[in-house]
């Protein structure tokens, strides 16, 4: 199973070698354009895309992103709590 994570393109910092800076949750990050690039790769800047292993795969749009992130956002809750309930099973085991 593959995760794209949403993130804006915020700028290009090579559009010859087709990379671009993506916000990802407020964190920066390098990623290659080339699967997304319709155009001038300038013209990418403010979509959002989904992110998987530095490449922006697929273009989506701003509901979509906000859907996905709170999505993550309530899976990474649940993977706290999970994980809240195996250290009190391992602290009972003692």
């Amino acid at each position: 199973m593959c995760l794209g994570i949403p993130g804006r393109i915020t700028a290009m910092t090579d559009p010859a070698r087709m990379m671009a800076v993506a916000e990802i949750s407020g964190v920066r990050r390098e990623v290659n354009i080339a699967c997304v690039a319709e155009g001038l790769p300038e013209g990418l800047i403010g979509r959002w895309v989904l992110i998987h292993v530095g490449f922006a795969m697929s273009l989506i749009d701003e509901d979509e992103a906000a859907r996905t992130l709170a999505a993550l956002h309530e899976l990474g809750e649940a993977q706290e709590a999970l994980e809240q309930m195996a250290e009190a099973d391992r602290e009972m085991a003692r």
